[in-house]
């Protein structure tokens, strides 16, 4: 069996090697040249999968190890009798931790509490409905909506006019939808951008295209007082220059990218291709992840939240990414798209919070609880 994936994907050799033969390529270059003879195509987000690529191949199984799936014509592939998985929910718990990463980040920058603010969800799906969670847990009050799902029935649905109208943070995460009923495309727009609050934070982590990034940046360019954070873009990987000098903090697509996410979808669609071929299932992926980080913290002397706010910034900075980012994509890079994708090749590893232990030097209720909503997992020495 000849097998054509993503370089990025993490273990590929390792866990779909015992199937046969594994040729790896940038995910943006693969061809109908590559895929003429394979039996299976693995991609992530990148590599458009259509007629175009696999008319006359004789691919009849493509796995996608990511939760979206907007880059693959599902009913093409349909009609022409080749499967097809995704890996829904593999990376929701590392794209939770960015957003909270980049909440905390914008909460010691502009002095507020967050606590204090109302969150607007926008997609209550694997990821909205985690960070809806875990922002409860810490005492948030969220509301959301759902635009692909009206039936869903949770505290605090409103309808999206409501939501913008009374959320002090709106985090999208949707999937983008073009066409159907309910498209997702250009949710936020030129006409609802300019109802945002005085004094709103707007964060995007699920699609470039889910916001008008022409209609943010005018947004920008005229009101100093809506705070942006985008880890997608529209034209990825060409990004506008003049909308990344407008966004607070600004990163390449990588909101999801933590290790064991990653290798999470690799496990997701190696078990689906075992389905698929009927193949026995020898390997579990997860065991070849090495153990979580581990953090000390003392007990708080003063205020519990602010020290987990502290443990949050120092499992992950997002600001590492963002300042990374801004250092490459300047107008004197001629490759800037070239760079935004090595920046997502070479990405250092990041665990998730629900795999980094935090040892407290002692006992202490309320930050053990505090570090428990944001996802951590406590140790006490005593």
């Amino acid at each position: 069996m000849k097998i054509i994936a993503d370089e990025n994907i993490p273990l590929v050799n390792e866990v779909f090697g015992e199937f046969g033969v594994v040729e790896t390529c940038a995910g943006r270059a693969i061809t109908p040249h590559h895929v003429r003879d394979a039996e299976v195509l693995l991609v992530r987000s990148i590599t458009k999968v259509d007629k175009q690529l696999l008319a006359g191949s004789k691919v009849r199984f493509v796995g996608t190890c990511t939760i979206g799936t907007d880059h693959v014509d599902q009913a093409w592939l349909r009609a022409n009798d080749i499967a097809f998985s995704a890996a829904p929910g593999c990376n929701a718990n590392a794209v939770v931790d960015y957003v909270l990463s980049a909440l905390v980040t914008l909460s010691r920058q502009q002095h507020f509490d967050l606590r204090e603010r109302c969150v607007g969800i926008v997609g209550v799906g694997n990821v909205g409905g985690r960070l809806k969670s875990r922002l409860e847990a810490l005492g948030v009050r969220c509301l959301c909506t759902d635009p692909l799902n009206d039936d869903l029935e949770l505290p605090g649905r409103v309808h999206l006019d409501e939501l913008i109208a009374e959320s002090d943070v709106i985090t999208l995460h949707t999937p983008l939808e073009k066409n159907g009923e309910h498209p997702t495309w250009h949710l936020f727009n030129a006409l609802n951008l300019p109802l945002l609050r005085p004094g709103t934070i707007l964060v995007n982590s699920a699609r470039g295209s889910v916001i008008d990034n022409q209609a943010l940046l005018e947004l920008l360019n005229e009101r100093d007082d809506v705070t942006a954070v985008l880890d997608v873009w529209e034209g990825e990987p060409d990004i506008s220059l003049p909308l990344l000098a407008r966004v607070a903090v600004a990163t390449p697509h990588i909101a999801g990218y933590s290790l064991d996410g990653k290798v999470n979808g690799t496990l997701l669609v190696y078990e689906a291709m075992c389905q698929h071929f009927n193949l026995p299932r020898k390997l579990d992926v997860s065991t070849l992840l090495p153990e979580g980080d581990a953090l000390e913290a003392a007990a708080a002397l003063g205020d519990h939240f602010e020290k987990a706010c502290q443990m949050v910034t120092q499992a992950y900075d997002v600001l590492r990414d963002d300042h990374a980012f801004r250092q490459v994509m300047t107008e004197n890079n001629k490759n800037r798209a070239g760079s935004f994708d090595a920046l997502r090749k070479n990405y250092p590893v990041r665990r998730e919070f629900g795999v980094t232990k935090v040892r407290l030097s002692e006992r202490d209720e309320s930050l053990e609880g505090a570090l428990s909503a944001f996802g951590f997992k406590c140790e006490a020495d005593c």
